[in-house]
């Protein structure tokens, strides 16, 4: 009991560890995307951090069974390194009670993982994609921050007011360029350039909004050259396009885990099996990494991280494909995913006993020797 708990320990401490420093790669190369679509006047930088909130199961879920892997390679690694697993060795701790030792955290991991995929991570799509609907349903005028210059994501078109109301319906200050492309093969022909003492939106009867300039000049021309038109008027009104919200997620994600079961549909049963290999990737992930932690002391504990990091990232990529296939009808529903999860099985089981079935050839032929000598 005293070692089952150590080394329970020893992974839980570097599987949080791990996992930690993993989240916050993930989510920072994540916020960035969405602080530049704010930044781009796209995305509302009020709901950057609930965006990421809600996200947060979704990153768990597959965080936490990498964690568990490099978490295994880690404390056992150094439990080698030490010579501490030799000293647990020679107390009789066969590598396969160390694997039941270690199914033990791997159980409470792959729990939480279903918890998260099943439940949490889906309601989290579910959110997400409600806060994205309602950025598109913004305008450029909502978006708008004072003091800044802000472009749209095509970098067609850049605004700016020096000053906006609290209620966001009164602008002072204005100033719009906008790129001019011609109707056939949308070649540019120059740009539009609008300044105006004040401005304010106007939603018209059919739902389209226009921001009405007041007191201003629009010149229109080409960079470079000498040609400008300017025109003076005390009234003008410039239609608001809806930014465009972007993210790589589908309806399916948000779909409650209830609703994929006995669905004939074979997107959503992909959709199931796939909320239900990140569990079960939890169970085999741990029966590769016992064996894979295995080092010599003089080779150094990071010696097979780099393969099994490779191996790992095998076993996801063929996942994911197998996914792929899935969905588009290659694979039969009931073969699914199931088949990668058994290869990778039976590749750990290969890994696991090998060694020992290696040193027991190796003492009977030493046997032998001796006996012939």
């Amino acid at each position: 009991m005293i070692v089952f708990r150590y080394m329970s320990r020893e992974v839980l401490v570097t599987l949080s560890a791990v996992s930690a420093v993993l989240l916050v790669i993930i989510m920072s190369g994540r916020f960035i995307k969405y602080l530049a679509q704010a930044a781009q006047g796209v995305l509302d930088p009020g709901v950057l951090f609930m965006i990421m909130g809600v996200r947060l199961p979704g990153f768990l879920q597959l965080i936490l069974p990498l964690g568990l892997f490099l978490g295994i390679l880690l404390a056992y690694g150094r439990l080698y390194l030490d010579s501490e697993m030799t000293v647990l060795s020679a107390t009789g701790v066969s590598p396969q009670r160390m694997l039941v030792y270690t199914l033990a955290p791997a159980a409470l991991v792959a729990l939480l993982v279903a918890w998260l995929s099943l439940s949490l991570a889906p309601q989290g799509v579910a959110q997400q994609m409600r806060i994205l609907n309602e950025q598109d349903a913004l305008t450029e005028f909502d978006t708008l921050v004072p003091g800044r210059f802000q472009s749209m994501k095509d970098g067609s078109r850049v605004t700016y007011t020096q000053q906006l109301s609290k209620e966001r319906d009164e602008l002072a200050g204005v100033f719009i360029s906008e790129k001019r492309f011609s109707r056939q093969g949308g070649k540019e022909r120059g740009i539009t350039v609008l300044v105006a003492e004040s401005g304010r939106q106007e939603i018209q009867a059919d739902g389209s909004r226009y921001l009405i300039l007041q007191n201003g000049y629009r010149y229109d021309g080409n960079p470079g050259q000498a040609d400008y038109r300017a025109i003076q008027y005390d009234t003008y009104g410039v239609l608001l396009p809806k930014p465009t919200v972007s993210d790589e997620i589908s309806e399916r994600e948000a779909v409650p885990t209830r609703e994929l079961i006995g669905s004939d549909n074979l997107r959503f049963q992909s959709e199931l099996q796939w909320r239900l290999s990140l569990p079960l990737l939890v169970f085999v992930v741990t029966l590769l990494a016992v064996p894979l932690s295995r080092v010599n002391p003089r080779q150094g504990r990071f010696l097979k991280l780099l393969p099994a990091i490779l191996l790992y990232m095998a076993y996801l990529s063929l996942l994911i494909a197998a996914r792929g296939a899935l969905d588009k009808g290659k694979i039969p529903p009931q073969l699914g995913l199931w088949w990668v999860h058994g290869l990778f099985a039976l590749i750990g089981l290969g890994l696991l006993y090998w060694e020992p079935l290696r040193l027991k050839w190796a003492g009977r032929r030493a046997a032998q020797e001796v006996a012939r000598g």
